[in-house]
């Protein structure tokens, strides 16, 4: 349903139930899928794809240009998954000639003022709490969640099921199932909370533990910890997923908590 105050460009492909409200304006190359809601001010720029069932709420702009001096007007788009609610005023770049796309998954919720820049990679399920600011080229892997006011450096990689404070400098990759706090930005524990909600076993809590205290209170250094971990440890998807993060990372993981 397309309120007469608002702009869809002929080439926009919308589906039929598409709810648009006044003011929103859809530029061309832009797909939106059934089911999604645009509140009032919205503007989606070309090169927007948006799944089905999304929110998008006034004064969000989506596939805006990269603000990076490199870019020379290459093609490049915005994807956006399933389920996903954008809020208030939400900003998201389109791509660069780097990664090509900016992506944010499925069943995802950017709360209000929320900055996601070119080539990013959002995972799904994940949430971003108000003013939370990333960088190009960020990667954040399912389920991770952002405090508000969250500040990400370009490059920077955050695990799956990671819960990282409110007003973090996060400059270092967050490996994961893991929490991050304090300042400069360090581990403090495992997401126990996070991991029981998502129907991990107690068992498979206590190997993540076991995992993290290897890497960050036994005073080994990283290598000597992920050398003893696949030494010692059996193979598990947890495991696995852990030590191929810290083998992968290239801006190094985050540091221990070292007390005041």
């Amino acid at each position: 349903m397309k309120q007469p105050l608002a702009y869809i460009h002929p080439e926009a492909k919308v589906a039929e139930n598409v709810i648009i409200e006044p003011f929103v304006t859809i530029n061309k190359d832009v797909i939106i899928g059934e089911g999604t809601w645009i509140g009032s001010g919205a503007t989606i720029m070309p090169g927007v794809r948006i799944g089905k069932n999304c929110r998008i709420f006034p004064g969000a702009v989506i596939g805006a240009e990269p603000q990076d001096l490199k870019f020379r007007g290459e093609y490049s788009i915005a994807e956006i998954g399933d389920n996903t609610t954008i809020r208030e005023f939400v900003t998201i770049n389109r791509g660069t000639a780097a990664k090509g796309k900016t992506v944010v998954g499925n069943n995802c919720l950017l709360m209000a003022y929320v900055h996601v820049a070119h080539d990013c990679v959002v995972g799904n399920n994940v949430i971003l709490v108000n003013s939370t600011q990333l960088a190009g080229e960020v990667l954040i892997d399912d389920y991770a969640i952002l405090g508000g006011m969250a500040a990400v450096h370009q490059f920077v990689h955050i695990g799956s099921h990671v819960m990282v404070s409110g007003g973090s400098l996060v400059r270092k990759d967050i490996p994961p199932f893991i929490k991050a706090g304090r300042e400069p930005l360090s581990y403090v524990g495992i997401n126990s909370i996070g991991l029981r909600r998502r129907n991990y076993s107690n068992e498979k809590i206590r190997e993540v533990q076991e995992i993290y205290r290897y890497i960050y209170q036994k005073g080994l250094n990283i290598s000597q910890a992920v050398e003893i971990i696949e030494a010692e440890m059996p193979a598990s998807t947890e495991r696995d997923e852990v030590l191929l993060f810290i083998k992968d990372s290239k801006r190094g993981i985050i540091r221990g908590y070292l007390p005041d």
